[in-house]
């Protein structure tokens, strides 16, 4: 260890005279240079030059200050350093028990929530049985139970679709939206001028049960065009083949009316058949390849009003939902599980539809306002509202696959045509005081609007908006279908579904 000629302690910076052979600090013989000249030792005469750098080993360990060089002063840095280990081990303990305790009172929660859970586990076995007995007595066959039935529970409400389906969308989008600019009607669709023709080809009389009777929701299959699904007040959803004139399915599960029913058919994938009630569930069912039968593949929980709308994504992987509670849920059609539930609106769901290119979600609310979300952020894209003051129930919206406009109720006798471009109602159709709309539904050719009402159903040219026809037979139609082509026209009037074609 070397000491500084002048100041007598170790130097920072070591440097060695050349006069005189000393080790001086740089900054300190520098300083002495400037203002004398000379070598503070033998007094030559000296320059910065004549001093060589002493270069000292890295590993060699700067000296300890002088206030820790005596035993006094190394044993009240000892005495410091003891204060502050004993002094967290103080905290680290307060800790410790701070965490057992929030610990205890967790078990002690799950533990309560466990014997609960296994009350309610009784009670229900308890009841189930009951319910056994009591039809084992009325000589009523139990109904099997069905271990494939996933139950989808509530999950956490994510802000937005994830990544993958949002890209999916993103690319149904921009193929569909490409092919729509340049699409016609399909070679061979019905035209106005048959349309006008039209008579009553086919009625199927006395589906579901008789009380409460009615026909509540049709879905007709583009697949297999003969068969048809329908929900009805008496809690049952059926599946129908018209060319065998057959109940294929008969399908339980709900226990208040269904609302709304729908096919999801995909190549290569198993069709599904969806329902939604108003007992705040939605059901799936899906083909069983072994035994030719519908299974029960899911029961959505997640709302906690009526669900009063069901629309499957042009993906075909997508389901949306609709609900008095204000929400609405978008759910997985493979794996069945909830991707995204929208944070409470301002008014009741009680319709909804996918924009035909898939990223817009119209809903109908109770007070005549219709929300237009981007589906993919679950953001508000437009809010629409008709002109007049009236409040009523929206429980009916369409998109035209032209892609700018959406048929909705604008009174509960009126049907407003809005520009989505505009976001105004560009045309009101009126069907008279006496009329009450219960459906609106275009053609995929946008080229026809079919209404249904209590008067019966009436077809509507789009642009010059003449009717074309009306049906009138059966009274009241709470549903209408566009048949394959155009070439059918599906009705509900009460327990029946009426086939309106060209004349033989």
């Amino acid at each position: 260890m070397f000491f500084c000629a002048i100041s007598g302690e170790p130097p920072q910076e070591p440097v060695v005279s050349t006069k005189s052979n000393k080790v001086y600090e740089r900054r300190l013989i520098v300083k002495y240079i400037n203002e004398n000249g000379t070598d503070p030792i033998t007094g030559d005469k000296l320059e910065e030059s004549d001093l060589i750098d002493i270069k000292a080993s890295p590993e060699t360990v700067a000296p300890r200050p002088p206030n820790l060089t005596s035993i006094p002063a190394l044993l009240q840095t000892l005495q410091n350093e003891y204060d502050a280990l004993v002094l967290e081990s103080f905290a680290l303990k307060q800790q410790y028990n701070s965490t057992r305790q929030e610990l205890s009172y967790a078990l002690y929660s799950q533990d309560a929530a466990s014997r609960v859970v296994a009350r309610l586990i009784r009670e229900r076995d308890a009841a189930r049985e009951a319910l056994a007995n009591v039809q084992a007595t009325m000589g009523i066959a139990p109904s099997a139970s069905a271990p494939e039935d996933v139950e989808m529970e509530e999950d956490s409400t994510a802000e937005s679709l994830p990544k993958e389906v949002v890209a999916r969308i993103d690319e149904t989008h921009q193929t569909l939206s490409a092919a729509r600019k340049k699409r016609k009607a399909p070679e061979g669709y019905a035209t106005a001028a048959e349309i006008k023709t039209y008579t009553a080809k086919h009625t199927i009389p006395s589906l579901h049960s008789a009380s409460p009777a009615g026909i509540t929701s049709l879905a007709v299959s583009r697949s297999n065009p003969d068969q048809f699904l329908t929900g009805g007040n008496d809690k049952i959803v059926q599946l129908y083949d018209r060319g065998t004139d057959k109940v294929l399915a008969s399908l339980k599960g709900h226990t208040k009316k269904v609302n709304q029913v729908a096919f999801r058919e995909k190549a290569g994938e198993s069709t599904l058949l969806l329902s939604a009630g108003a007992d705040k569930i939605a059901k799936i069912w899906a083909h069983d390849e072994a035994s030719a039968e519908y299974i029960p593949k899911s029961t959505i929980r997640t709302h906690k009003g009526d669900v009063t709308g069901l629309s499957v994504h042009p993906t075909s992987t997508l389901l949306a939902l609709s609900s008095v509670d204000k929400t609405y849920s978008v759910h997985d059609l493979t794996t069945f599980q909830q991707l995204f539930r929208s944070a409470p609106a301002d008014d009741p769901f009680t319709s909804l539809s996918f924009h035909p290119d898939g990223t817009l979600l119209v809903l109908g609310t109770s007070t005549s306002t219709i929300q237009i979300y981007d589906v993919r952020m679950g953001a508000i894209a437009a809010s629409l509202t008709p002109p007049n003051d009236a409040t009523f129930n929206i429980h009916t919206v369409s998109f035209s696959e032209n892609g700018y406009h959406l048929a909705a109720p604008s009174s509960q006798s009126t049907v407003a045509i809005w520009d989505l471009r505009k976001q105004k109602a560009s045309t009101n159709i009126d069907l008279g005081d006496d009329f009450k709309i219960n459906k609106v539904v275009y053609d995929v050719s946008a080229q026809f609007l079919g209404v249904a009402g209590s008067s019966g159903g009436r077809l509507f040219m789009n642009k010059s908006w003449e009717e074309l026809i009306r049906f009138e037979e059966g009274g009241e139609m709470s549903d209408f279908v566009f048949g394959d082509m155009g070439k059918e026209l599906w009705g509900v009037t009460g327990r029946e579904v009426r086939i309106w074609g060209a004349p033989a």
